[in-house]
């Protein structure tokens, strides 16, 4: 385990020293005294909280609503700086899961999250308090990591796959970092732009577009966190102008792209997903 030390934040880390059996699926531990107001940036993977600490995360995802505890939420949380996370004495185990294998981990479709927060218990029942007692009884994060990638796995090979084309136009989209036409991905398939428009939607929980332009913000987001100057990321990353990637920062977080480089949310990646492009969870 390792200190997350950013501004007023101090944060303990943990990652797995084994990646997941399932590609597309990753983990981070974090344990948090003081988790005051961090803004959840969008991120192109659906989000999986399974918390099992003395305290409770909070997230506050609309005006005067808000969920505690273990939480699902689809990919592209935050979208327009709403989403925000706080609490105090907060353990958790964080899962990012790509929106290839979600429907078969979750057991529905992220399209059915509609961009929510979602209680875990809404969806799995009894199942989430057994999970959160199991993880609470374990003294390591390792093992505490091997139960969590055991039940996912096992969710995962009895879950129902996307389809191959739905899949392949994913990857295409996340190799490219977002710098690719959506309207040849059809043509690619061999499918209708209607039919794969409507099977990326239902299966993934966002449309095509949509998918290109997260994946493409997250990539430039990742990059002004290192200290890159916005010109140069905006031209490096497929937008037209500086003004073109400060109105795609502030669609997706509300923030303008100085700020956005600060977010404790996006810091703190290189510690708690180091492998980030290995086993990708996107």
């Amino acid at each position: 385990m390792r200190t997350f030390t950013h501004g007023a934040a101090v944060w303990d880390v943990a990652s797995p020293q084994r990646r997941s059996r399932v590609a597309g699926l990753t983990m981070a531990g974090f344990r948090v005294p003081d988790l005051d107001a961090l803004r959840m940036v969008p991120h192109p993977a659906v989000t999986l909280l399974l918390e099992f600490g003395a305290g409770s995360p909070v997230v506050d995802f609309a005006p005067g609503q808000q969920q505690r505890g273990s939480i699902v939420a689809g990919a592209g949380l935050g979208s327009g700086g709403a989403v925000w996370a706080r609490g105090k004495n907060v353990e958790c185990v964080q899962v990012r899961l790509s929106p290839v294998i979600a429907r078969a981990v979750l057991g529905f479709s992220p399209a059915d999250l509609d961009g929510a927060v979602v209680p875990l218990g809404d969806l799995w029942g009894r199942e989430v308090s057994r999970i959160r007692e199991q993880l609470a009884d374990l003294s390591s994060w390792q093992d505490r990591f091997a139960l969590t990638d055991a039940l996912l796995a096992r969710r995962h090979e009895a879950g129902s796959p996307v389809d191959p084309e739905v899949a392949w136009a994913w990857h295409r989209i996340v190799s490219s970092r977002g710098l690719i036409r959506v309207d040849g991905l059809a043509a690619e398939v061999g499918w209708s732009r209607k039919r794969l428009w409507s099977r990326f939607r239902s299966q993934l929980g966002l449309p095509p577009k949509r998918a290109v332009n997260l994946v493409r913000f997250d990539h430039a987001a990742h990059r002004l966190v290192t200290g890159e100057g916005a010109a140069r990321v905006a031209a490096d990353t497929g937008y037209a102008d500086q003004s073109h990637l400060h109105r795609e920062v502030m669609a997706f977080t509300g923030t303008t792209p100085s700020t956005v480089a600060d977010e404790p949310f996006l810091a703190v990646d290189d510690i708690a997903w180091p492998n980030r492009g290995a086993n990708t969870a996107v």
